[in-house]
This record gives C-alpha cells, structure tokens and sequence, in this order.
C-alpha cells in the first residue's frame, strides 16, 4: 500500500528543485506568513495544539500555554499527561488508518488551577498523521449566576414550545380526520365486510395519539425535571431493561446488540427513572443512525473512581460540525427529530456529576462513553467543592 506523504516531505521535494534565489525568497515568504498565522493564533482565546500519532505536542499557541501550563520545552511532554481521563487509545487506535476520528469531551484539570475543559479534536485533512485539539475553559459556565440560567431557560422553553406547537399540529389534523371518517363508517355500517379497513384507521390513530403522547412527555420532561432521588443502582441491570422495552424497535432495525460487561460492577448512586430516560435516548439515537441495520456494542467496567458505560454502533458517525452542536436546543440530524433527546441526555448526566464524551469518524460509527463518579468523587463534583 502507498504510503501518502505529508506536508514536510511535499515541501522537501519542491525545495529541492529551486535554485538559490528562489529557495531565499520562498524562505523570506515563509517566515512572514508564520509571523502572521503566529499573531493570529495568539489572539484567539481558545487553546490550540497541534499533536501527532504518538500525541506529541507539535505546536501549541498562547491561550493553549496559558490553560495547560506548558514549559518552553515540550519535548519530553505528551498531552496524554495534560489531560487526563480522555481515551486517547481508543481515539487513534494505534492504526495510522484509524487516525482520522473526531473527538468531543469535557474534562477537569487540576494545574495550573483547577478548571473544566471542553475539547475538540480534529484530524487535518492536509496531514493525515497530524491532529488539531480546540481547548476551551468552560469553567465559567459551570458557574453561571441564578438569574442567567432562569434567561436560558426562558429562552429554550419559548423554543420548545414553538417546536412542539408545530409538531403537534401534524398529528393532530390527521387524528382528527380519521376520526371523522371512522364516524362517517361506523353509522352506514350494515355488515362485517368493512372491519379490515376500520381496523387500519384505528392503528392509525393508535399510532398519531402514540406520537404525540411522546411529544409532549418530552417537553414536559425538560421543561419540568423532577428532583432526582439519589438510590444505589445497579447500572447493567437498567440497561438490560431499556434493551428489553426497545426490542421491537431494534429488531426491527436488523440491528445486533452486544453487551460486554466486568465482573465486578458496583452500583452507584443515582435516580433510576433518569437514567433509564437517559439511556434510551443514548440507545435509541444509536439504533437509527444505522438505517440499514448494523451493530451496537455495550460496554460496562469499572475502575477505582468511575463506572464507565460505552456505546458504539456502527452507523454513519457525524462530521466537525455536528459534533460542535448536537446537544444545542432543536439540534438534530436527523429527519423529524426535535433535539430534545440529546438536551435530555446532557441534563440526566450533569444532574449525576457525571463525565460524558463523544469519539466519531465520518462513515465509521460513533461511540458514546459516560463516565459516572464512584463513593466520594461524585459528592465533591455535586458539591462543587
């Protein structure tokens, strides 16, 4: 297989064929515009690395210096050590094939001060065996006053209700309608011959009435979050059952479930309605990203902080931009979603303290991990302290 080449060794070979003149004013020139992408880079607020396969820190600019704490020297430094608890193994799959993954997390840092850290980590396109990571301090918005958060959520309980509004209409109308039909049948009927083709109007409405019962119980749901009730809960066991409820679905998707789990699996504290909410919008999302059928792998294990569930499927995964905005209100990619399943999932996942992240490739599935805090480290992220 042909190896492709990289930008350097293009760059080498185009140098090679210059004379002297040329070779001093392509320098020249090249030492303007890194002047100039210097400055520009520098003026940003968000941190910006540039890393390789083996996550050496190849660039990084002032705002990424700043957050991190880097030396002058990074020689020795791999960003592996700076941020902690993000899979970077299974990001780039020590495969030079399989480093063309997106990335999407929230981390906590401790040094140089404590603070929370959103990333993203984009491929270059030009480089195959290079990566950028956008890191932005999101630290303030984990600590935004009273009165901003009753503003947003004004904001997205006006949007919520302009797009249930309008969903609701469609089902409505068509229920209606039926039932008027229905009606019309039901008077003339003189014989049994006509119960086949009542009995479909009534799955159709059946259906409609299911539809928008679902609607509303998600508007509701975000619009007026109960107060969780914190029990020991056995995690494996509530998947088990979401998987179960969902059979019909995924059976019918053609899509394969595969459930791996450790040994030992401690429960953790939790409110078992949440998460089950949770994880079916997680499940479900996953199963009709693979419209064509496909497969879902569960996997459940523990270490000594946190009980980590991954769920990867094979569908068609999502690009740079999506990933950016899919938890946003009414954010979705997919024909007649509505958004508030993603809302649904970061709200069940902050209001248990717990980590989540994305790793995705274009045409390559996408997993999704939740991170939930074990015994003492869930008070302190609830507590704020």
């Amino acid at each position: 297989m042909a190896v492709k080449k990289n930008f350097l060794d293009r760059f080498s070979e185009r140098f090679d064929d210059l004379d002297s003149g040329s070779r001093q004013a392509y320098i020249l020139r090249l030492a303007r515009e890194k002047g100039f992408l210097e400055t520009v880079f520098n003026s940003i607020e968000e941190g910006v690395l540039v890393v390789d396969q083996h996550l050496r820190i190849r660039y990084f600019n002032r705002a990424a210096k700043r957050l991190l704490g880097l030396p002058d020297d990074i020689s020795r430094i791999r960003v592996s050590q700076l941020l902690r608890g993000v899979n970077w193994r299974q990001i780039i799959q020590e495969d030079e094939e399989e480093w063309s993954r997106l990335a999407r997390q929230e981390v906590e840092i401790l040094y140089p001060e404590k603070r929370f850290i959103q990333l993203y980590l984009v491929p270059l396109p030009e480089d195959t065996q290079l990566a950028s990571v956008i890191l932005r301090d999101v630290t303030e918005n984990r600590k935004r006053t009273l009165s901003e958060l009753e503003s947003s959520t004004v904001k997205a309980v006006s949007q919520l209700a302009a797009g249930v509004a309008h969903e609701i209409g469609n089902p409505l109308n068509s229920l209606y309608l039926n039932l008027q039909i229905l009606e019309k049948t039901l008077g003339d009927l003189a014989g049994s011959s006509e119960k086949e083709e009542m009995g479909e109007m009534i799955r159709i409405c059946k259906s409609e009435v299911e539809r928008l019962d679902s609607i509303i119980h998600g508007f509701l749901t975000e619009i007026r979050p109960a107060v969780p009730e914190f029990r020991p809960v056995d995690l494996r066991e509530l998947i088990i059952e979401v998987l179960k409820f969902m059979r019909p679905e995924i059976e019918a998707r053609k899509v394969d479930v595969k459930c791996n789990w450790s040994a030992i699996l401690p429960p953790v504290q939790g409110d078992a309605k949440q998460l089950k909410q949770a994880f079916y919008n997680i499940i479900r999302n996953a199963v009709q990203a693979m419209s064509n059928g496909g497969t879902l792998e569960i996997f459940g294990y523990a270490d000594s902080e946190n009980w980590i569930v991954e769920f990867s499927d094979s569908g068609s995964g999502v690009d740079p931009e999506r990933l950016r905005s899919m938890f946003n209100a009414f954010e979705t990619g997919r024909a007649g979603g509505n958004g508030i399943g993603t809302m649904v999932i970061e709200r069940v996942c902050r209001t248990h303290g717990a980590d989540f992240g994305i790793v995705s490739a274009p045409g390559r599935g996408l997993v999704f991990q939740v991170k939930f805090p074990l015994g003492k480290r869930r008070l302190r992220l609830l507590g704020g302290s």
